[in-house]
């Protein structure tokens, strides 16, 4: 899965309009920008992710001899444009949004600058990549902030719609805060923690349930979490999870990471008289992990409940962001480059809703955060080459209400451009951090949103606004739309 080669992984229009760019000899530099409308789950905010696996991609761009040939037999494409496509390399700028960083509607989460056959290919393959992780990693951050400071486990990889989605999603969920997977591939390939106990046929396999939990603790003693639900839970499952820790502790054996796992039932209820019961026989410690078609809104009740759990599993609603399983990026012509001029052309596109009309020009994020508190006031999009400073104040304004102004004084906001350079003349010029480096980067990250941004319903607004240069030249490209 590693070695894919990914380069026909592109809708076919790309290629057709590549092509009629070859033909008329339209192969001019542009402008591309990556970005979403609306954050998934209803929430406030999403996790940018996905750009270690766009930045192989791009590195590995390269039509093979079948690749040509299975174009060939297309039919629709001539030899000279096929013998340009055998010849192909990536030779133009990528800026993004580094991963795990918290993002918000709009903005550029990835730029890319170079000849248009280029930038069109590229636009399908990036979208499929960010899309999804970034989609998953939001999702997983949603269910560690409802599981208030409890572990979250990933493991659904089974219920994935196939092994890619499986994996990447694993490292994605991971980089929104998980503390482990299931998946041992996405263990191997991004060297992240991988957890699991054993299923209910483990337990049915056995002349009783006594004998199945002995013998997995007698194999696993430091990690010996028992499944305690095949039969009846508090009747026969506890009780004989709280025999094996007894036996264990008086062989003397340290109990150093073990409990129970519920995976049925009214886990409020069940998962509370069973921590009367291990604390009654003196196993204060012992873990109480839940399973169960678990999301962020029935954690966060179970929370709300009081319910004795401590670690959680989470597969099939994190892994297919089951109520929001597409995060809707686009990718949009933004600006194209005049050979004469020496600068970039700014182009927007109209829509009848107003949320579709684009940011024109060459564009970069800059992120303000309150310096007393460390939280973000705002995002603006600004055109590539502005500058801010901290020490000159700033005006704030809504781009869509802009009457609606906030003034920071000089002094007390601290600023910083959000996008770094990627690739640069087709070379990468940037290495990816480790998953577990970039999921500590994501907790901070986190951290510096408002607690009422991260709430899981009604979530408060972070304001991406645009400079006022951007906004007027925004502005004058409407007004001469209008004008035609």
């Amino acid at each position: 899965m590693d070695r894919q080669n990914l380069t026909l992984l592109t809708d076919l229009y790309e290629l057709t309009m590549m092509q009629g760019y070859f033909k008329s000899g339209n192969n001019t530099k542009v402008v591309f920008d990556a970005f979403y409308r609306k954050n998934p789950s209803g929430g406030g905010y999403a996790v940018a992710c996905g750009l270690e696996q766009v930045i192989k991609y791009i590195k590995e761009l390269k039509f093979e001899k079948e690749d040509i040939e299975y174009l060939r037999g297309l039919g629709i494409f001539d030899d000279d444009f096929l013998e340009y496509l055998s010849n192909f390399k990536f030779s133009g700028d990528i800026y993004a949004i580094p991963e795990g960083s918290v993002v918000f509607p709009r903005e550029p989460l990835i730029k890319v600058i170079a000849p248009i056959m280029e930038a069109q290919l590229v636009e399908t393959a990036i979208l499929n990549i960010v899309n999804h992780q970034s989609l998953i990693a939001t999702k997983a951050s949603r269910v560690v902030f409802a599981a208030r400071g409890d572990g979250i486990m990933e493991f659904g990889l089974r219920r994935a719609q196939g092994p890619d989605a499986g994996t990447y999603g694993a490292r994605a969920a991971m980089i929104g805060g998980c503390i482990g997977t299931s998946n041992v591939l996405c263990g191997q390939l991004f060297d992240v923690p991988v957890k699991g106990t054993h299923a209910h046929s483990w337990i049915m396999s056995f002349p009783d349930e006594y004998t199945a939990f002995k013998t997995y603790a007698d194999m696993y003693p430091s990690a010996c979490i028992l499944l305690v639900d095949t039969y009846d839970t508090l009747k026969s499952g506890v009780p004989n999870a709280i025999r094996v820790f007894t036996e264990m502790r008086e062989k003397g054996i340290d109990l150093s990471f073990y409990g129970i796992r519920l995976d049925s039932g009214d886990l409020a209820y069940m998962s509370k008289k069973a921590r009367k019961m291990l604390d009654a026989a003196g196993f204060t410690d012992a873990v109480i992990s839940a399973s169960s078609d678990l999301d962020e809104y029935l954690i966060d009740s179970l929370k709300t409940q009081g319910a004795a759990i401590t670690s959680w599993g989470v597969g099939t609603n994190l892994i297919t962001s089951a109520d929001t399983p597409a995060f809707g990026g686009v990718y949009k012509l933004a600006a194209v480059y005049d050979e004469e001029k020496g600068d970039y052309i700014p182009k927007i596109k109209l829509s009848e809703n107003s949320e579709k009309v684009t940011n024109p020009g060459n564009k970069t994020v800059f992120r303000v955060y309150e310096k007393e508190t460390g939280k973000i006031k705002a995002d603006i999009i600004a055109l590539a080459d502005e500058v801010f400073s901290e020490e000159e104040s700033l005006m704030l304004f809504d781009p869509v209400e802009p009457w609606k102004k906030t003034k920071m004084k000089a002094g007390t906001f601290t600023i910083r451009e959000m996008m770094v350079p990627v690739f640069k003349d087709g070379e990468c010029c940037y290495e990816s951090p480790k998953v577990m480096e970039i999921r500590e980067y994501c907790k901070n990250e986190q951290n510096t949103l408002w607690d009422e941004a991260r709430r899981l319903v009604n979530p408060h607004k972070v304001y991406v606004d645009l400079s006022k240069k951007l906004y007027d030249l925004k502005m004058e490209l409407l007004d001469k739309v209008n004008e035609n």
